[in-house]
């Protein structure tokens, strides 16, 4: 089997067929081999895809292999069979989503034509099997001049320079952006926008001076707010108002008090649920709970509707007197188990509620479990080491179970020592829990020594971890972290010259024990720098300390209400997860009760920033923005 799984990964055809004629027809991983066989074969008939897809109906393989048949079928405009089969696909992705709406309108049928249209709206970059696609609309009438123009500023906010240029290939060559301009908007942007060389009469030019000014506002308000003033007679209101809602958002998202008063220049029609979203977080930092209110309440139903939004509308009605409507929505977000749950439960206050139902399941239930053909299969590759097989694999067999089921499952992957499954399982559960399963604390003994040895909270230390790698410790980052807490090469290199650890070498860092430690002593190191928060040390174990530092400001400040302006996307979600991880293991632990707002605490203003370089900070990566 294995000599089998080396050759596909090869992508060796005939040394796979040897090693293939020595696996039994009975092998549990024999569906494996035989789909091996058939990706690699570019002489696949498809009379044999058809009868493996019905020796094995409803399994992961048959999903994965009929989702690359429709990709041929559709490559091929077999329009008939295609629309057969996607009928039977359970996760179509965007490019099988094209061929079936262009096999609709092949065939006469337009219901998905609502669909199809909104596939067009997206900054980013779109499979080549939607061109045609969009092109049939196009000639439709359904895409207009102002659709491509609003997909080119979606492509441009989202940074897709190239997809901005392709999209306004739809436009008549004569109403284009030069690409030249957009090119150097990019490079160069107070240049282009004190050159005379735009002419506010063409929309072209226009669109051009609105992605300069987004590109100077990036780099500095002063001159981007400057630039504006100058342009804003020559645009048009609503050009206008979109300027100011994205010099805003960069203003935001560097803390700047003149951010609001941008907010406001822009209005309500010039702004859009991200920029809103920003809005809302400058309110908050500046205390502002009308105009917090206000920007959640123009967002549209689905941000709106967002666990982060409803929780901080809660908020603002709370501070403007109306505690009935807070308090509704409080409770309804009380109901679930995390972050914001807990912030709301505290905002209630001790209320009647429906206890949470905490089962164990039993060995009966585990057995059962084990036997379901998929997690055998599942089993069988995670014990082969094809972690990523194994776990596709998993996730596909359990993702119908019942909420006893799902506990089963995790049960018998945590006792695999297969953390990861075993946590992510235990999530997915409506109405019964098993905190114990959701919030593992494997290696117990290692992090409490190193926990001591620091003298920071256990609990802490496993919210962390448990966000890092989910006890995997052979995780390893695209960044080059390493091991359950993570550590980046240099940092590990630091850590362990500052521990006086001689001769030391990263593949230690896949030793657990001393893995927690690195990790451990590096967030005592960081906690101090920061005033000893736990939130700002939080945040710099993800963003690099002197990140967090600098999103402090010179008042003290609500730590929640700090968290949620944390520029980073992936930084913001981090602390937010880990913070409510460390109050799960706090009781579980059996440590005295203390509030999620206790534990997070204020954010003391900012006296001293860190220096611009520091040793510390080696591990200082660029998490993903928003």
């Amino acid at each position: 089997m294995e000599q089998a799984q080396q050759a596909y990964a090869a992508r060796k055809l005939a040394p796979l067929e040897r090693a293939a004629s020595k696996v039994p027809d009975d092998h549990v991983l024999a569906p494996y081999v035989e789909y091996w066989r058939l990706m690699l074969d570019s002489r696949t008939e498809d009379a044999r895809i058809t009868r493996f897809l019905a020796r094995y109906p409803g399994s992961r393989l048959a999903e994965s292999l009929r989702a690359d048949w429709l990709k041929s079928l559709g490559a091929r405009e077999a329009w008939q069979t295609y629309l057969a089969e996607y009928r039977r696909l359970a996760q179509p992705d965007v490019t099988l989503q094209c061929y079936a709406y262009r096999a609709e309108w092949a065939l006469g049928d337009r219901v998905h034509e609502r669909e199809a249209i909104s596939l067009w709206f997206t900054g980013r970059d779109m499979p080549s099997a939607c061109m045609p696609l969009f092109n049939e609309l196009m000639q439709a009438g359904l895409i207009g001049p102002e659709d491509v123009w609003r997909r080119f500023r979606l492509a441009l906010e989202a940074g897709y320079l190239g997809v901005a240029k392709a999209v306004s290939n739809a436009l008549p060559e004569a109403q284009r952006p030069a690409p030249a301009l957009l090119d150097q908007a990019a490079r160069d942007p107070a240049r282009v926008l004190d050159a005379n060389v735009l002419d506010p009469e063409r929309r072209a030019d226009r669109e051009v001076v609105l992605y300069a000014l987004d590109q100077l506002a990036r780099r500095d308000s002063t001159q981007a707010e400057q630039a504006l003033r100058i342009w804003a007679p020559r645009l048009n209101p609503l050009e206008a108002h979109a300027a100011w809602g994205r010099l805003a958002v960069w203003a935001a998202r560097r803390h700047e008090a003149v951010a609001l008063d941008w907010f406001r220049r822009a209005g309500r029609m010039g702004l859009n649920d991200f920029q809103r979203e920003w809005q809302a977080r400058a309110a908050l930092r500046a205390g502002d709970w009308k105009s917090v209110r206000g920007a959640i309440e123009s967002m549209g139903d689905a941000t709106r509707e967002q666990r982060v939004w409803r929780y901080w509308l809660a908020r603002a009605l709370e501070a403007g007197g109306e505690e009935r409507a807070a308090n509704a929505i409080f409770l309804d977000l009380s109901r679930e188990h995390d972050y914001y749950s807990q912030l709301a439960q505290e905002e209630l206050g001790p209320v009647v509620q429906a206890p949470d139902i905490n089962i164990k399941v039993g060995g009966g239930d585990i057995a059962a479990v084990a036997r379901e053909p998929g997690i055998v299969r599942a089993v069988a590759l995670y014990r082969l080491g094809l972690r990523s097989d194994a776990t596709q694999e998993w996730n596909w067999t359990i993702r119908n179970f019942s909420d006893a089921r799902l506990l089963a499952a995790a049960e018998l992957a945590r006792r695999m020592e297969w953390y990861d499954s075993a946590i992510n399982t235990a999530e997915r559960t409506r109405d019964l829990n098993d905190f114990e399963l959701r919030f593992l604390a494997p290696y117990r003994e290692q992090a409490r020594e190193a926990a001591r040895e620091n003298d920071i909270d256990e609990a802490w230390v496993y919210g962390l971890m448990r966000q890092e790698s989910r006890f995997v410790n052979v995780a390893r980052s695209s960044a080059g972290a390493s091991g359950l807490m993570q550590i980046m090469p240099a940092t590990a290199h630091w850590i362990a010259q500052r521990l006086g650890i001689k001769r030391f070498k990263l593949e230690q860092m896949s030793d657990p024990a001393r893995n927690i430690r690195f990790g451990a002593y590096y967030l005592k190191h960081v906690q101090s720098m920061l005033d000893g928060s736990p939130v700002l040390a939080t945040a710099g174990y993800n963003a690099g300390p002197r990140r967090a530092q600098s999103w402090r400001d010179t008042q003290a400040m609500e730590a929640a209400v700090y968290i949620e302006s944390i520029p980073f996307a992936e930084t913001r979600d981090y602390v937010k997860k880990v913070m409510s991880n460390a109050m799960y293991y706090a009781s579980r632990f059996g440590q005295p009760s203390v509030l999620l707002k206790d534990r997070l605490g204020m954010i003391p203003p900012l006296e001293t920033a860190v220096p611009p370089s520091s040793d510390s900070d080696a591990a200082d990566g660029e998490p993903s923005g928003d």
